[in-house]
């Protein structure tokens, strides 16, 4: 996930803004990670330079 992505980037929950915490950068490529919203406090994963958004009970394990 390229980081200036998190300039549009919003919950799909609630609508609010997202933080993102990297595990794992390449240049300006987050590969893990995660986005965690500041409102509702879900958090959506990044696997291998691709954030999950769905809505939690949506997501497969």
């Amino acid at each position: 996930m390229r980081k200036e992505v998190m300039d549009i980037l919003a919950c799909p929950v609630c609508k609010g803004p997202l933080t993102l915490a990297a595990t794992e950068e390449r240049g300006d490529d987050v590969v893990t990670g995660s986005l965690r919203c500041d409102e509702c406090d879900e958090s959506y994963p990044i696997r291998e330079s691709v954030p999950n958004l769905l809505p939690p009970g949506l997501r497969s394990p």
